[in-house]
């Protein structure tokens, strides 16, 4: 690789490139309501053939968002990269410092909804493809791009989308969508997530909300579904499903290795959070084998009754609870379901109805796998240091389909996303030198994968 020839080109292009970005960032694509998911797919596909792929948009199943899928490079290894060109709804809109919609910088920091998931590892990505081809010629690797659309509401079409088209997907690695630094600035690369099951819970009691003096002869929802949550978990934090933790896989003596390798961010994270100490006291090497290694069960949102300004004496007739369950290999999401299902059955809640959302299956990959050994030398390359590995995320994604059911693929995840990145949240953000030092990674990272 002429790595002057790379940078000079970045460095010429600086402006241009960035506006390519927040031509993306200006583009909503709001997986959860629709908004702008045609008109995003169709841009990411007309940037992707300035690059001279061979590029189709590739519907789902029931007319969901479609799939983006590029070709290009040549030789006898083959890198598959999986982005997602959906973003989180923007609300609450009045916590936004600039429009969500509107990319705007401030003190050298790119502020938009999808700055940093995911269009910002896009963007970073493409531009530079670009560079490369317009420095180094023809990629010395075929790249196959998967770019979903409904990454932000669980992937519900992407796992048919992939048994549909496996044929397409054989790949000797694969770059993920997410990646960056920590509070303090390593660089980090990751090599698997946790998988998820996410359900609704409710309960419905009463024909309508009644009035609360009836409370001596009417079933109240609100108080049916508090009791059914609490025979899921103790204030112990311990999960009471029976049959739960027979699933769990443990982890490896390697897997086991690199936590007490990785750096001790507690002081800082729990800064961060305004707390004095992590659940039940955990620390150290036990605080990271729950993260990483233990599944969960988290109330993400409960909902009954009168909520809003002032009094209203009701009873409610309904009560939901969004529920989701973090897994570890080898707990499934229709084990989590089935397991649920007999557990309230079981401690008479047959009443409490279980509607799923959405699922993944865990996926812990080879963290001696080329691709991996290809991220962490660009790494030093660029860098200057050597990245802190990350067995797994404690978040979920769609890479088991992308990885064990297509064949074993191995996967690595490295971006740009600062420790602070607001992903999710109003104010999302990126800092520019993130993006610009990252477009130089991945000029690194495609010389490395090329040779290792």
């Amino acid at each position: 690789m002429d790595k002057q020839s790379f940078d000079s080109y970045l460095t010429t292009h600086r402006e241009r490139l960035l506006e390519d970005y927040k031509d993306f960032l200006r583009q909503p694509s709001v997986a959860a309501t629709g908004q702008g998911i045609v008109e995003m797919a169709a841009m990411v596909a007309r940037r992707f053939a300035t690059l001279g792929a061979d590029v189709k948009v590739v519907p789902t199943e029931g007319n969901a968002p479609p799939v983006v899928w590029a070709e290009l490079g040549e030789g006898d290894r083959t890198l598959l990269i999986y982005n997602h060109y959906d973003v989180q709804p923007a609300e609450p809109f009045e916590l936004w410092e600039s429009p969500p919609f509107e990319p705007t910088v401030r003190d050298g920091i790119l502020y938009a909804r999808g700055a940093s998931d995911d269009k910002g590892e896009l963007a970073t990505r493409i531009h530079a493809v670009e560079a490369w081809q317009a420095t180094q010629g023809k990629l010395p690797f075929k790249i196959k791009w998967l770019v979903e659309g409904e990454e932000e509401i669980g992937s519900p079409h992407l796992h048919s989308w992939v048994e549909q088209h496996k044929d397409w997907l054989h790949a000797d690695g694969c770059l993920w969508e997410f990646g960056g630094f920590d509070e303090k600035g390593r660089f980090e690369l990751t090599m698997g997530v946790k998988g998820i099951c996410y359900v609704q819970l409710r309960v419905k009691s009463v024909d309508h909300d009644l009035h609360s003096s009836l409370a001596p002869l009417a079933p109240n929802a609100a108080w049916r579904l508090t009791w059914a949550l609490s025979t899921i978990k103790d204030s112990d934090e311990n999960i009471l499903i029976d049959g739960y933790a027979d699933y769990v896989r443990q982890p490896s003596e390697a897997q086991l290795e690199m936590l007490r390798q990785m750096p001790n961010e507690e002081e800082e994270i729990k800064k961060s959070w305004k707390v004095d100490q992590f659940l039940k006291g955990r620390t150290g090497l036990e605080a990271l084998k729950q993260l990483y290694f233990t599944p969960t069960a988290t109330i993400c949102g409960l909902t009954s009754g009168w909520q809003g300004m002032g009094t209203k004496t009701v009873l409610p007739a309904e009560a939901t609870a969004k529920v989701d369950f973090r897994l570890v290999p080898d707990l499934t999401p229709d084990i989590v379901a089935d397991l649920l299902r007999k557990h309230l059955d079981k401690h008479g809640f047959t009443d409490v109805e279980i509607a799923s959302y959405n699922g993944y299956r865990a996926e812990f990959c080879d963290v001696g796998a080329p691709v991996v050994k290809a991220a962490t030398r660009a790494a030093q390359l660029v860098y200057n240091q050597t990245p802190v590995l990350i067995p797994n995320s404690p978040g979920s994604g769609p890479m088991w389909s992308l990885s064990s059911f297509i064949g074993g693929v191995p996967v690595v995840c490295a971006g740009i996303a600062s420790a602070d990145n607001r992903v999710h949240s109003p104010n999302e953000n990126v800092p520019l030198n993130n993006y610009y030092e990252g477009m130089r990674y991945m000029g690194a990272f495609f010389d490395e994968f090329s040779k290792v």
